[in-house]
C-alpha cells in the first residue's frame, strides 16, 4: 500500500545556504572531526594498497625495485592528482547551499540545467538524475565492500604474530562487524566524540613506523619523481594497466571528503588533508615502498612489516579501530544517502530514526542497517581475504568518480558561468584520469568485480523503478481526479452538514482535490469548518530556512492551501512546520485538528506505461514505505485514513 502524499520531488529553489554554519565552531574542533570521519576510509588504505599493486604489478614473479618505485609513484601522484586537485581544490567549491555529495550535486546540476532551459523537465535534466542514480547506486557497493575489506586486512595482522591464528581471522572479522552494526541504533554521537583523536593518533603512528625504513633507502624520495610512474606503465603495458586497478585503492574514501562538506565546511577538510592526512599517507607509502626494496618478501605484508615484533600486537589494535572508524563514516554516510534519494523520490519512505537531539546529521535507518550487514557478511565470507576482496573494491568508487566528473563539468559550465570550452578544459583531464582508472577495474570483473556491479544494478533498477512508478502513477492520479477549484465552488454554493475542528487533507497535487476528501464527503456527508489542503515539498537544497517553510494560500472562506517545503537533508515533521503557520495567521491547534490520508492498494494495469515485471516490483517496494502518518511525524491519534485501489 502506498499513501497519496508520495509525489515527485520539487524542483524549487530554497533560501540561503548554511555553507558558513560552520565558522561559530572552532576550527580547531572541525578538523579534528574531520580526521575521524571524513579520512577513515582513504586513511586506512595503506593496509592494503601498495601490497595489492605491488603483487600486480610483479604478475607472479619476482618484485623488483624499478617495480616498487614506479608503484609507488603512481600511487603518490593518485593522491596528488584525484585527490588533492580535483576534490580538495576544485568539487569542494561545487557545493549545494554549503552540502556535498553525488546527490546534492546531482540536484545542484538539474536545477541549472532546468533554469537554463526555462522548463520543468527536459532531457539534461533527465539525464542528469540518472547519473544521480547510478552514482548514489554504485555508493551503496562501496559501503558493503569499505567495512568488509577493511576489517579484515586489519585483522590479517594477527597472522604475522603466529600462524596458528589465521583460522580466526574471520570468525573475529564477523564477530567485530556484527558489534559495529549492533551499536548503529545507539547512534554515532557519543563515539564520533573519540574518532577525531583516534585517527590522529593513527596518522601519526603511520607516519612515525615509515621512518626508519626509509632511512634505511632514501633513494625510495625519488618516487615523488612523476616520470617513475610514466615509466612504469610504458614499459609494462597491460601489466601496467591492470595494476592501476590496485592502485587505486590508494584513493579510495576520495568521494567522502565531497560527502561530508556538509558536517565540516570546506576549510577544516582542505586544512586536514594538506597538512595531515596527506603528509602521513606519502610518508607511509614511502616507507612501504622502501622496506619491500630492501626485502622483498615483505611483500606479504609490508604494513604490519614496518613496525617491531612487540608493536605487532599493538598495531593490530589500532588497525582495528581505525577501520572500524572507516567503515561507520561509510554506513554513515548510506544513511544520509538514503535519507537523501527518499526525500528526491528515488527511493520509497524508510523509517528514520534521529538518535540525537543537538546534532542534524545524526539518524539512523534500520532496515537499511540490517541489509548491509547481510550484504557485509556475505561478502566477509565469500572472499576471506583482503586481498580476494580487494578486487571487488574499486568499479564502485571509479564509477561514482567518473559521475560527480560529469555532473561537475555541468556545476562549472552552468552555475559557475564558465565557457563550456574551461568547463571542458579543467574537467577533462580528471575525467580521462577517473575513465581509466575504471577501465583498469574493469579488468577484474570476474575475480570479484562483479559485485559492486551487480549490488549497484540492483539498486539502480529499483530507483529508476521507484520513480518511474511514482510518475506515472501520480500522472493517473491526476486524470482520474476531479479539479480542487470546481470542488471549493461547488461546496461553497451548497455546503454540506458542518462540524467542528480543522481538517487536513494531505495530497501530492494541489490541483486536484484529494482522494481523502472526496471519499470523507461520499460517505460522511460532512465537512468541517476549516479545510485545509496540504502539500509537502521537496526542495532542490538540502536544508530550507525556516522563513519560508510555509507558503498560505486562501481559496475560500472555509478552504486554504498550504504548501510546506523542506530540504533533501531534512526530515519532514508537518505539526512542527505548521506551528511556524501561527505566524502568518492561522491559528493551528494540534488537538482539534483531523489529519486525513488516502492509503492506496496497488494493483497492476493491463496498460500501465511499464513491463509487467516492473509493475509488479513497484508495487513490492509501495508495501515496502513506511506508514506515512510515522515518516511525517504526525501523532497516530490525530490521523484518519481512508482506503482506496488504484491500478498503476
Amino acid at each position: 500500500m502506498t499513501s497519496d502524499v508520495a509525489a515527485p520531488a520539487s524542483e524549487t529553489t530554497a533560501a540561503n545556504g548554511h555553507g558558513e554554519a560552520h565558522s561559530t565552531a572552532g576550527l580547531k574542533a572541525l578538523l579534528i572531526g574531520s580526521i575521524g570521519v571524513v579520512y577513515g576510509d582513504i586513511g586506512t588504505s595503506p593496509l592494503y594498497a601498495l601490497r595489492e599493486a605491488v603483487v600486480a604489478a610483479s604478475n607472479g614473479g619476482e618484485v623488483t625495485s624499478f617495480a616498487v618505485m614506479g608503484v609507488t609513484s603512481l600511487i603518490l601522484w593518485a593522491l596528488i592528482i584525484v585527490v588533492t586537485l580535483k576534490y580538495v581544490l576544485i568539487l569542494l567549491r561545487a557545493d549545494n547551499h554549503g552540502e556535498g555529495g553525488t546527490l546534492a550535486l546531482m540536484a545542484l546540476a538539474q536545477r541549472a540545467v532546468t533554469k537554463a532551459a526555462g522548463t520543468t523537465t527536459t532531457r539534461a535534466a533527465a539525464i542528469i538524475v540518472l547519473l544521480g542514480i547510478a552514482s548514489g547506486a554504485l555508493f551503496y557497493g562501496d559501503a558493503v565492500i569499505t567495512p568488509a575489506l577493511s576489517v579484515l586486512s586489519a585483522i590479517e595482522g594477527i597472522k604475522l604474530v603466529t600462524e596458528a591464528l589465521d583460522p580466526y581471522v574471520v570468525p573475529l572479522t564477523v564477530l567485530i562487524l556484527v558489534a559495529l552494526f549492533a551499536a548503529q541504533s545507539r547512534g554515532t554521537a557519543r563515539v564520533a566524540a573519540f574518532f577525531g583523536p583516534i585517527m590522529c593518533v593513527w596518522f601519526g603512528v603511520i607516519a612515525i613506523g615509515a621512518i626508519m625504513p626509509i632511512m634505511r633507502r632514501p633513494e625510495i624520495f625519488l618516487a615523488l619523481n612523476p616520470v617513475y610512474a610514466v615509466s612504469f606503465m610504458l614499459h609494462h603495458g597491460i601489466i601496467g594497466f591492470v595494476t592501476l586497478g590496485a592502485v587505486f585503492l590508494a584513493v579510495t574514501g576520495a568521494e567522502a571528503l565531497y560527502a561530508d562538506l556538509g558536517h565540516f565546511g570546506k576549510r577544516p577538510i582542505q586544512t586536514a588533508w594538506l597538512f595531515i592526512v596527506l603528509p602521513s599517507l606519502a610518508l607511509n607509502y614511502l616507507g612501504q615502498g622502501a622496506l619491500v626494496i630492501a626485502d622483498p618478501k615483505a611483500i606479504e605484508n609490508p604494513f604490519y612489516r614496518m613496525f617491531p615484533e612487540w608493536a605487532l600486537i599493538p598495531m593490530v589494535g589500532l588497525s582495528t579501530v581505525a577501520t572500524v572508524i572507516a567503515s561507520q563514516a561509510v554506513i554513515t554516510g548510506a544513511y544520509s544517502l538514503t535519507q537523501q534519494a527518499i526525500q528526491l523520490g528515488l527511493l520509497p519512505r524508510f523509517e528514520i530514526r534521529h538518535t540525537s537531539e543537538s546534532q542534524f546529521g545524526q539518524i539512523y535507518i534500520p532496515r537499511i542497517n540490517i541489509l548491509i550487514l547481510i550484504a557485509v557478511m556475505l561478502l566477509v565470507l565469500m572472499f576471506r581475504s583482503s586481498s580476494a576482496l580487494a578486487s571487488a573494491y574499486g568499479i564502485s568508487v571509479t564509477g561514482t568518480m567518473v559521475v560527480t566528473g560529469m555532473m561537475g563539468f555541468v556545476v562549472i559550465w552552468r552555475v559557475w558561468r564558465w565557457s563550456p570550452i574551461a568547463a571542458a578544459a579543467l574537467i577533462a583531464p580528471f575525467l580521462f584520469l577517473d575513465l581509466t582508472f575504471l577501465a583498469a577495474n574493469l579488468l577484474k570483473v570476474l575475480e570479484g568485480g562483479w559485485v559492486p556491479l551487480a549490488l549497484g544494478g540492483v539498486v539502480m533498477l529499483l530507483m529508476y523503478t521507484w520513480r518511474r512508478g511514482t510518475k506515472l502513477l501520480f500522472e493517473k492520479s491526476r486524470k482520474l481526479e476531479f479539479p480542487l477549484a470546481e470542488l471549493v465552488t461547488m461546496l461553497e454554493k451548497r455546503p454540506p452538514q458542518r462540524v467542528p475542528g480543522t481538517a487536513v487533507f494531505l495530497t501530492s497535487d494541489p490541483i486536484s482535490a484529494p482522494t481523502a476528501l472526496m471519499h470523507s464527503l461520499k460517505h460522511y456527508k460532512v465537512l468541517h469548518e476549516k479545510n485545509v489542503i496540504l502539500t509537502i515539498e521537496t526542495a532542490a537544497t538540502p536544508r530550507v530556512d525556516p522563513s519560508e517553510r510555509v507558503r498560505l494560500e486562501q481559496i475560500s472562506n472555509t478552504f486554504t492551501k498550504v504548501a510546506l517545503k523542506f530540504g533533501f537533508m531534512e526530515s519532514p515533521n508537518v505539526p512542527k512546520a505548521l506551528a511556524i503557520a501561527r505566524k502568518l495567521g492561522w491559528q493551528f491547534d494540534i488537538m482539534s485538528t483531523s489529519f486525513f490520508l488516502s492509503r492506496r492498494a496497488l494493483k497492476p494495469a493491463a496498460h500501465s506505461g511499464m513491463p509487467r515485471w516492473q509493475d509488479h516490483l513497484f508495487i513490492a517496494l509501495s508495501r515496502t514505505a513506511n506508514d506515512a502518518t510515522d515518516y511525517f511525524q504526525i501523532p497516530s491519534g490525530r490521523v484518519v485514513e481512508v482506503g482506496t485501489q488504484v491500478t498503476v
